[in-house]
């Protein structure tokens, strides 16, 4: 469906919409007071909340070299969005065709599509070719299209400012702390439990796996204490990320104890939630020095504060 026409099916048939603009990768705390002062101004004018954003990151289709890594997924980014109060998410495909728009153009899509009675970014968001649409200009040209516009200041914390670069160096560093903190909840990996080796299972220790894209920011191999939400109850968990040296090496991915639960789920989505880290990966020298390593890791699991 031409992404135009995608758009007016998906707003015509609400009231009065408030637009927040953004990538809102990871949804952080910045991207959510965004999205929380469009609810807010939709509520004050008994309007409609939508947030307009990209299925993909743009410089997926203009640099791909350059493409960051991904907080979140598309699933974990649309449960954020409905518990912010987002009442339609428009989420389209960032092509080479749209990336040609004027900034003009896409305020005319804005304009002609969704028709909002205000739209709100934050400080850094840019539009239209070459990104040459930015904040001063929204709110030089907001009346000449038919919207009052609201850019909102950086959102910082011990007064710096709290971006998706920074979190994706603080989970690349390990520092699980930081980033729970910037992000405003547990950093989360959303994915599809997909068969195993089994392994875990013989050892008492059965665990659901789950791949680990190559365009998603990960923590650092080691074992942690994780909340696991399946088929919408929550769960405590261990989970370990690595390629289990102890046995044959696999390619890197998560295995999850999902503790005091026990049912079929492949094929299914999780959400994987890391609170806090247990210990670095390491090799052990038999099934059964793992097996204790294990029975640790459960007891540390249960003795933590998880939240």
């Amino acid at each position: 469906m031409e992404i135009a026409k995608k758009i007016s099916v998906l707003t015509q048939q609400y009231p009065r919409p408030v637009v927040a603009l953004g990538m809102f990768d990871g949804v952080h705390l910045g991207h959510a007071a965004v999205i929380r002062h469009a609810v807010d101004k939709a509520h004050e004018i008994a309007g409609t909340a939508i947030v307009f954003t990209f299925a993909n990151h743009p410089l997926s289709i203009l640099n791909p070299e350059a493409a960051p890594l991904m907080i979140g997924s598309r699933s974990l980014r649309r449960e954020i969005f409905k518990s912010l109060g987002v009442d339609v998410l428009i989420e389209i495909p960032f092509t080479k065709d749209f990336s040609r728009k004027s900034p003009e153009e896409f305020l005319e899509l804005l304009r002609d599509k969704i028709a909002p009675i205000f739209v709100v970014t934050g400080p850094n968001y840019t539009f239209g070719r070459f990104g040459r649409g930015n904040g001063r200009m929204l709110l030089r040209e907001c009346d000449a299209y038919g919207f009052k516009a609201e850019v909102c200041r950086a959102f910082t914390v011990d007064r710096k400012i709290v971006s998706s670069t920074r979190i994706r160096a603080l989970i690349a560093a390990g520092d699980l702390s930081g980033a729970n903190e910037l992000l405003g909840r547990n950093f989360t990996y959303a994915g599809t439990v997909v068969n195993g080796d089994k392994r875990g299972r013989k050892l008492g220790f059965p665990t659901a796996n789950v791949e680990i894209s190559d365009g998603r920011a990960m923590l650092p191999n080691g074992a942690y204490v994780v909340r696991v939400i399946v088929r919408g109850q929550n769960f405590n968990g261990i989970a370990n990320v690595g390629d289990n040296p102890t046995f044959k090496a696999v390619k890197r991915r998560l295995e999850v104890f999902i503790d005091e639960f026990d049912a079929d789920i492949y094929g299914e989505e999780i959400f994987i939630g890391f609170v806090s880290k247990i210990r670095d990966e390491k090799k052990f020298s038999s099934a059964d020095e793992l097996k204790a390593q294990l029975a640790d890791d459960l007891r540390f699991m249960r003795n933590a504060t998880v939240g």
